[in-house]
């Protein structure tokens, strides 16, 4: 359940970004609104995870899986570029989260 929980609180941040780049710097009330609003969410999950996760632990998930969705949305949705050394950065970050989860001692709940 926390991995549940912590993952939620990644789509609404993925969600808020992704409206935050379709608000148009705040120009646009219906994106604008849902930036505010999923921001709360993943915030509130967040903290929630907090309770399970030690909180580096917790964060670096909670961003690195951020950082991969929003980068394949702004590909896909908003025509943004992904070079081959971004991609490699991006895979670089999930590395990173497989060794954290399957490694490491300080992520077993």
């Amino acid at each position: 359940m926390p991995y549940l929980i912590l993952m939620l609180a990644v789509l609404a941040e993925t969600i808020g970004t992704t409206a935050l780049q379709a608000s148009q710097q705040f120009t646009k009330i219906t994106p604008s609104i849902i930036v505010v609003i999923a921001y709360g969410a993943a915030f509130y999950l967040l903290a929630i995870a907090l309770k399970t996760f030690p909180v580096g632990i917790a964060y670096a998930m909670w961003s690195g899986f951020g950082i991969v969705f929003i980068s394949i949305i702004g590909f896909m949705l908003f025509g943004q570029k992904l070079d081959l050394a971004a991609i490699v950065g991006l895979a670089m970050i999930i590395g990173g989260i497989l060794v954290i989860n399957l490694l490491s001692k300080t992520a077993t709940l």
